[in-house]
């Protein structure tokens, strides 16, 4: 019994907190301290807390720690699972969808006109990382960043994650 409610506590905040983590934590928040009564205000804001200052997504950190509280490892599991569930059924309905009908003109107009978009808004975000490197470390070491991860990622094809890595050791021994 306790599976299904980890389970619903977090699938039904899962798909109300339309925007993710930040949506979806006064939702949490009713379901494990209002409705289940799990933890009091204060642990929960804790966690939240705890669930803040580690990297990745807030709500499946939340759910997984909530879920190992109540139910164990498998609590856990199904405590992570429950949250991102929605986001994969969707995806996997749409992505049916969109296989089902990838030959209609319909479909490839509506890719074409996302491609685009897409690139618009990766460049958007480029750039702005490009700003904000610039103005927090200067133009020198920006530039010699941008040289070097070119390089390695087209010249030396480098994986892109290892070139992540050597960038962030730099940043963190020279900068």
């Amino acid at each position: 019994m306790i599976y299904w409610e980890i389970f619903l506590a977090f699938f039904i905040p899962g798909i109300l907190g339309y925007g993710g983590g930040p949506a979806s934590i006064p939702l949490i928040e009713n379901e494990v301290v209002g409705r289940y009564e799990w933890m009091n205000v204060n642990e929960f804001s804790e966690v939240l807390a705890l669930g803040n200052a580690l990297p990745g997504p807030i709500a499946t950190k939340m759910a997984g720690y909530i879920g190992y509280e109540q139910g164990g490892i498998l609590g856990s599991l199904v405590g992570i699972f429950a949250t991102v569930a929605p986001s994969l059924i969707l995806m996997i309905v749409l992505l049916g969808f969109l296989y089902k009908y990838k030959d209609s003109p319909k479909v490839k107009r509506m890719t074409t006109f996302i491609r685009p978009t897409i690139a618009v808004l990766l460049g958007v975000m480029a750039y702005g990382f490009f700003f904000t490197s610039y103005q927090d470390t200067g133009i020198w070491q920006t530039l010699f960043l941008v040289v070097a991860s070119f390089f390695l990622l087209e010249k030396l094809k480098v994986h892109p994650a290892l070139v992540i890595v050597a960038a962030m050791g730099y940043g963190a021994v020279f900068i």
